[in-house]
């Protein structure tokens, strides 16, 4: 769905009569009453849903009828749901703002969806607000996050890799042309539009997006993001531009080829020492049968000095995305890819430090190994690394 997590869709939900009825029947089961094929989990979905039904505001229940939940965060829930008028699909993210926190990231993000039009960006359709909580209506996204289509597929090519790049830059050059720096950028906020191959990746997820202030200041100082992804310079605490983002697509583009994180620990502290250093290294499968562009194109942007790092345009313009990786090994990487992938989720899936970012819309227990609890606050505990 379109402004965050795609998770797999829950039933109907069940009527509130119902809902309450099941409450307080002593001894009774979950898979209980008319749906008795149903599981328990499926069972305590179809509540949860009727519940945060309720709790909806009317105006919104007057145009859309709430579906399903798909997603949760710390500060938001997002719903799948139904126009009432054309009967097409939406995403509504639901956002708390009684806490400051909340009330940030809210406002970040939209600050960003009411000024952005663009192919690969998530839209923002509509909006409404009441105290302590505020409703964005966006497109919806039903293709599923970028490391889930890459496992279910059997093949995929440096070619398709570049496919899905061309895109992000794409997006991220419009962003970065109207100075907003997105500071986020992972897999889980890179969704696909719709199931179909020919499907188009949407960039989500502009919590922690920054787009200057009220004095026209673009350089930023605030510690954000999601640690593997962060850049150097905003772990040295020093002002920063939108080359983070530029950062953020060589570590995606590093992850997308081979499975694996240019810089990993499973302690923050040593890994933060790692990303300063910018010491990574082509090692093991399927490095071997990745083109010299491939590895030229992450080089470009994991530079530790942000000025030279290439810009969204020049990422666009790099050889080996104008030519689709033309000459190179065509050989299929997806084996080694999941294979990768699924041996470091083995030491980081019981982490205490395998939580999916806590502000973002997905549920809180991430199911995704590559990336953990992102920092989102100048006051963010950062250990000693230098």
């Amino acid at each position: 769905m379109g402004c965050g997590a795609s998770r797999k869709v829950v039933p109907e939900p069940l009527s509130l009569a119902w809902v309450k009825h099941q409450g307080q029947c002593q001894g009774s089961t979950a898979s209980a009453g008319p749906w008795p094929e149903e599981t328990a989990a499926q069972a305590a979905q179809r509540m949860q849903v009727a519940l945060f039904r309720a709790k909806f505001d009317s105006r919104v229940l007057a145009r859309y009828d709430i579906k399903a939940l798909i997603g949760t965060g710390r500060f938001s829930k997002i719903v799948r749901v139904e126009q009432k008028t054309t009967k097409k699909p939406f995403a509504i993210k639901v956002m708390e703002t009684r806490e400051r926190e909340g009330r940030e990231a809210c406002e970040a993000e939209l600050s960003v969806l009411r000024r952005v039009n663009h192919h690969y960006i998530v839209q923002l359709m509509e909006i409404f607000e009441v105290q302590d909580r505020v409703y964005m209506v966006m497109e919806l996204a039903t293709g599923g996050e970028l490391f889930d289509r890459l496992l279910a597929q059997g093949s995929f090519t440096e070619r398709d890799a570049v496919r899905i790049l061309q895109m992000v830059a794409d997006g991220i050059s419009y962003l970065h042309g109207l100075r907003i720096t997105h500071r986020d950028l992972k897999p889980e906020n890179l969704l696909y539009y719709h199931p179909g191959a020919e499907s188009k990746i949407l960039i989500t997820d502009f919590g922690l997006a920054h787009s200057g202030n009220s004095k026209g200041d673009w350089m930023m100082g605030t510690l954000c993001g999601t640690p593997e992804y962060i850049a150097p310079e905003v772990l040295s605490r020093k002002p920063y531009t939108s080359a983070v983002d530029m950062w953020a697509l060589g570590v995606i583009t590093f992850v997308l080829l081979s499975g694996s994180l240019p810089f990993d620990d499973e302690s923050h502290s040593k890994l933060y020492r790692k990303i300063l250093k910018g010491k990574y290294h082509y090692i093991g499968e399927p490095w071997p049968s990745i083109s010299h562009l491939a590895k030229d194109f992450i080089d470009k942007l994991l530079i530790l000095e942000a000025s030279h790092r290439m810009s969204a345009g020049q990422a666009l313009d790099h050889p080996w995305v104008v030519n689709m990786a033309e000459g190179a090994s065509m050989k299929n990487l997806q084996r080694a890819i999941s294979r990768n992938l699924m041996r470091r989720a083995s030491p980081y899936s019981q982490s205490p430090g395998s939580a999916q970012s806590s502000k973002t819309h997905h549920s809180h227990k991430s199911k995704h190994p590559w990336s953990r609890r992102n920092l989102r606050a100048a006051g963010s505990p950062l250990p000693a690394v230098l």
